[in-house]
């Protein structure tokens, strides 16, 4: 007998073992349900992916879900938008007027973002949604085009079960404050530095 394979596989049995206690300890004190607030941020790729596999596990599980895009036009055609939507219980507005640099219409772009404010304020008003994404809604808070204090407020005051997502770069302390989880995304490397542009299925 290897000595030395018995002592690895001890130690790993051992460790293990005292590991499932404490992870076992923790979820049985996670004995909360409640609808979250969760926010996905930072300068890197995969914010609105990331939403949107969450989107793909609330359906799985028959949730009614309501997506607002605030900056991404319906001009363009997206992967995620065409799937997604055509799924039993999913509601999907994309209301942008594409990237910020594409319309040089202040005005036009205020008065857009305000009118998607408003779908999405009847969204998280209406007790059947269970899961919401607001998704880029970070940029339209921080030029000033929708009130932070006026988002947090019908946020906290949503139905008790609903779970909000939020994207976007730049999330202020404000809304991380008022999050039940936060995540940022970090930007190591990108292709489109490298010239490759935006690849369907990946990008689009």
């Amino acid at each position: 007998m290897n000595m030395r394979n018995t002592d690895d596989q001890s130690t790993y049995s051992n460790r293990m073992i005292r590991k499932k206690a404490v992870i076992d300890a923790a979820i049985k004190r996670a004995d909360q349900e409640k609808g979250l607030l969760l926010i996905l941020t930072g300068s890197g790729k995969g914010k609105s992916t990331s939403a949107f596999g969450m989107v793909a596990r609330a359906i799985g599980h028959g949730m009614k879900v309501g997506v607002v895009q605030f900056i991404k036009s319906p001009s363009i055609t997206k992967g995620e938008e065409s799937f997604l939507s055509r799924q039993p219980g999913v509601e999907w507005h994309t209301l942008g007027d594409g990237y910020t640099w594409d319309n040089q219409d202040l005005a036009e772009s205020k008065e857009r973002s305000r009118s998607a404010w408003q779908v999405a304020q009847e969204m998280i008003r209406d007790s059947s949604f269970q899961l919401i994404v607001l998704d880029e809604l970070t940029y339209l808070i921080n030029y000033g085009w929708i009130d932070q204090a006026m988002v947090i407020d019908t946020i906290n005051n949503r139905p008790p079960h609903q779970h909000v997502i939020i994207t976007g770069r730049a999330a202020s302390n404000q809304l991380i404050e008022a999050a039940d989880t936060v995540s940022e995304i970090k930007d190591v490397k990108h292709a489109f530095r490298s010239n490759i542009k935006a690849q369907p299925g990946i990008d689009l």
